[in-house]
């Protein structure tokens, strides 16, 4: 390794433990910011709005009573409908894949038991089965459950009303006699790819978002220091010492890319041991050593691109106030669409189409592909290769703009 390197790392180092103001921001404010945000976002997705959250039925017993109730659903329109497959394990990868939210499967002998639970043999009727992606929020997964079990009533109502009409002698359809126990249960399953995964809380969901956005703030120290060294000639002087500008510009990297590393592991620590302490769940972070490593990848690829991000915004700004301005609101921006502040699913489809150019929408779903769906490292690997990339192009267009700048002084 590079010796000049190695100096211009210890340089960075030192520097960034003079900055009291970082460090604050870095460690003491998004501990903050996540204890108050999870706290109030642990109930923020209300129901009985319209949301963009895609549903399909897979109806095994296609009788006119499952059909019925398909039709039922429909006429919700709460939730979007999309084409439904017959094929169960299509249905878990497309949940694995984050394709769709919801899958409702009606059992074979649906119709038959709906009302006659015990049917002909007095064997316990099946229940139907409610496949979720477990990145969704379990409020919306009980609106669901309710919105199916609303349209079951309404089945049952009509069926019951045939009944009666066949009592009092009037022309009816053929149906089952009314004798025991609605089959009202919905079995729900969180796909994944352990099986033995937990069902996830809401803190699972939360606390990702805004480690992402805790992480992206720093922003304020890097800036802070590059704008002084530049200001005050250290930079000139490094580079006619022959220092060249990548060089400098990864000695700024690796020691902020640490500090970053180190600011998610105590965020996630946070989440784990401090949130419990205000009433919430523990944050749970997956338990086998592929996992582990997938949340690190994910954690890394997200530092690289708020470093490379911050070195871009310390490049175009003229002062340290003027970074602290320009870089903030554009996090607060990408956090804004990005799903970060508001869940991207109650978003309107063009603004969802929008949150998919937010840097912090990759790493939110890089995070829940690993913490949530238990997701392999070829299912994070393009968010991943979105972050790669644009740590990279900011990395390059900061270099140019410096390059740019000193060819001008000189």
């Amino acid at each position: 390794m590079s010796p000049r390197l190695l100096a211009l790392w210890l340089k960075e180092t030192i520097a960034l433990t003079r900055d009291k103001h970082g460090l604050l921001a870095l460690f003491i404010m998004p501990t903050i910011f996540i204890l108050v945000m999870t706290m109030a976002l642990r109930d923020a997705f209300t129901p009985g709005v319209t949301i963009d959250v895609s549903y399909s039925v897979m109806d095994l017993d296609q009788t006119p009573i499952s059909k019925a109730l398909v039709k039922r659903l429909d006429r919700a329109a709460a939730f979007k409908k999309i084409e439904s497959t017959n094929d169960l394990g299509a249905a878990r990868n497309q949940l694995l894949q984050g394709k769709q939210s919801l899958v409702l499967v009606l059992p074979k002998e649906f119709g038959s038991r709906l009302l006659t639970p015990g049917g002909t043999d007095g064997k316990p009727a099946e229940p139907m089965t409610l496949l979720v992606d477990p990145a969704l929020s379990p409020t919306l997964q009980l609106a669901f459950r309710n919105q199916v079990m609303a349209a079951l009533g309404a089945v049952r109502a009509d069926e019951l009303t045939v009944k009666a009409g066949k009592l009092f002698g009037l022309p009816v359809a053929p149906g089952a006699t009314l004798e025991k126990d609605w089959p009202d249960e919905i079995r729900s399953e969180a796909v994944r790819g352990n099986t033995n995964a937990k069902i996830p809380s809401s803190v699972q969901q939360n606390v990702p978002a805004w480690l992402i956005f805790a992480m992206f703030f720093v922003v304020i120290p890097v800036s802070s220091i590059f704008i002084i060294e530049r200001q005050q000639g250290t930079l000139q002087r490094l580079r006619a010492m022959g220092v060249p500008f990548h060089l400098i510009l990864a000695g700024k990297l690796m020691p902020f890319f640490i500090v970053n590393q180190i600011q998610a592991v105590m965020m996630v620590l946070v989440g784990m041991y401090l949130v419990p302490q205000f009433g919430s769940e523990a944050l749970e972070l997956p338990s086998s050593l592929p996992l582990l490593l997938n949340w690190w990848a994910v954690s890394s690829a997200v530092s690289l691109a708020a470093v490379s991000w911050a070195l871009l915004i310390a490049s175009i700004a003229k002062t340290s106030e003027q970074a602290t301005i320009v870089g903030g609101v554009g996090n607060i921006l990408m956090g804004a669409v990005g799903g970060i502040m508001v869940p991207k699913f109650i978003m309107p489809a063009s603004m969802q189409k929008i949150a998919a150019l937010s840097p912090m929408a990759w790493g939110l779903e890089g995070f829940h592909t690993v913490m949530l769906r238990h997701g392999s490292f070829a299912d994070i690997l393009p968010s991943l290769t979105q972050l790669l990339v644009f740590a990279a192009a900011s990395l390059l267009a900061a270099i140019w703009l410096n390059h740019r700048a000193l060819a001008a002084q000189s």
